[in-house]
């Protein structure tokens, strides 16, 4: 699949990115509350606000949005040593299932890693699904006895 470029989401591609992310809230947990054109929408609005914050790769296909990483990054507090310091999590990885198991993926995930790099993160953590947990490891992700976790608040994960 030498058609498939990996780039940074521009403000053209986020009602694609809002339509992956519907497609996959279906394919995981069944027909979401809002329908595809409430959601995208609202889901864009978020997006731009957020574009500080939550940094977004597509897969693209021809003119066509068909996968899609987020790098959510979050300041953490300055310490004497480093006073500039920040924490990543990948969110919401997902490729449309007819173009899995090529590694685009895996080639998502790179290029948030490589921008979390970029910014000098300390920690990167992904909340994974049982099926991607062996991709994840293949790009440096361990289980660590440190990172704790509640499920305080809300149960939606991913």
């Amino acid at each position: 699949m030498t058609d498939i470029v990996i780039r940074t989401a521009g403000p053209e591609d986020l009602h694609a990115v809002a339509e992956l992310r519907w497609l996959w809230e279906q394919e995981n947990r069944g027909t979401p509350d809002l329908t595809l054109d409430e959601f995208a929408p609202r889901f864009v609005d978020w997006a731009k606000q957020h574009q500080g914050s939550h940094h977004c790769f597509v897969a693209a296909l021809g003119g066509s949005v068909v996968g899609m990483a987020w790098l959510a990054v979050t300041p953490r507090v300055p310490q004497p040593r480093s006073f500039e310091r920040a924490s990543a999590d990948v969110q919401c990885v997902y490729m449309r299932p007819e173009l899995r198991g090529g590694g685009l993926g895996g080639q998502l995930v790179e290029a948030v890693l490589e921008l979390a790099r970029e910014l000098g993160v300390e920690r990167v953590t992904v909340h994974s699904s049982d099926r991607a947990v062996s991709a994840y490891t293949r790009h440096g992700f361990a289980v660590s006895p440190l990172l704790l976790q509640t499920g305080h608040g809300t149960t939606a994960a991913n």
